[in-house]
């Protein structure tokens, strides 16, 4: 048995995004093939039909983005059952959507984004989160990135709990491809050459995997846990506005996360989310100096 882990960023962009989020979704192969069967039925009873038909992506940005918040409130009356309908039509010839159309497709993209979480949490998937903070001190090492390190290490203490029969394996979107060979030795140096990345080699397939977003489920759910974390999640050490609108998506992805008890400073039984806050990319080395 093993575990796929779906890798995506959110606020990489350093553009408007309150926080830079690296987020997985974790997912027992034996039940891939159930849970992409049960997402395409969710998209098709949202929209009507396939809303990734073509060049279309089922990003957060465009699914969850305050417009479609907006759109949803506008002040006209829509049926239940209308939805899906009007949905279509409104994807089908945008051009020339109505306010009707715009807030039954606003609508859509709701359901769907709840149908996802909910269908994740059917099928037992957990969510694992590095989160960091915009202003963080930048390392100058070569090495795997801490927010890299950190989520590794949290899928590791997932895999260990399970008794270590299954093995994990790392899918992440495609990267243009300097970046892609950049992150594949920096994951090997890592699983190599440090004794606790050949620890947790034991359990993680220490070579990454890459796919197209628009073309892999898994890569389109960890998008949406991304986003909804950057926007909406917070802790008490996460300062930043959330968007309040986003609250109910917030408490179904927090509802994903796992929690691992370990050894901490004598502390026997120490609990660590698999959402963590960062809020120093240096090393321990690189802060001493």
């Amino acid at each position: 048995m093993a575990y796929f882990l779906f890798i995506d960023e959110s606020g990489q962009d350093h553009k408007e995004s309150p926080y830079e989020v690296l987020a997985g979704v974790a997912i027992l192969d034996s039940d891939m093939r159930s849970l992409i069967a049960a997402l395409h039925d969710a998209e098709i009873k949202a929209f009507g039909r396939r809303y990734s038909k073509g060049a279309a992506e089922l990003k957060g940005k465009k699914l969850l983005k305050t417009k479609v918040f907006q759109h949803a409130l506008l002040n006209v009356d829509i049926a239940a059952d209308e939805i899906s309908t009007l949905a279509r039509s409104a994807l089908d010839d945008g051009a020339q959507a109505r306010v009707r159309e715009l807030k039954a497709l606003a609508i859509a993209k709701m359901n769907y984004v709840a149908d996802v979480f909910n269908i994740c949490a059917r099928f037992r998937c957990k969510a694992f989160a590095s989160i960091v903070e915009t202003n963080a001190e930048q390392t100058s090492s070569d090495g795997l990135r801490k927010d890299y390190a950190y989520l590794f290490e949290r899928f590791f203490y997932f895999l260990e709990d399970r008794g270590g029969r299954d093995q994990g394996i790392l899918v992440f979107d495609e990267l243009e491809k300097s970046q892609s060979h950049v992150l594949i030795d920096q994951t090997h140096r890592y699983f190599r050459d440090s004794a606790i990345g050949r620890l947790r080699s034991g359990l993680v397939i220490p070579e990454p995997f890459f796919v197209h977003s628009d073309l892999t489920t898994g890569i389109q759910i960890a998008d949406l846990v991304a986003y909804v974390v950057s926007w909406g999640f917070r802790t008490n050490h996460m300062i930043k506005p959330a968007r309040k609108e986003l609250e109910p998506f917030v408490q179904q992805v927090a509802s994903l996360r796992y929690k691992a008890v370990r050894e901490r400073n004598g502390v026997t039984d120490f609990g660590i989310w698999s959402f963590a806050h960062i809020t120093d990319l240096r090393t321990r080395l690189e802060r001493e100096e």
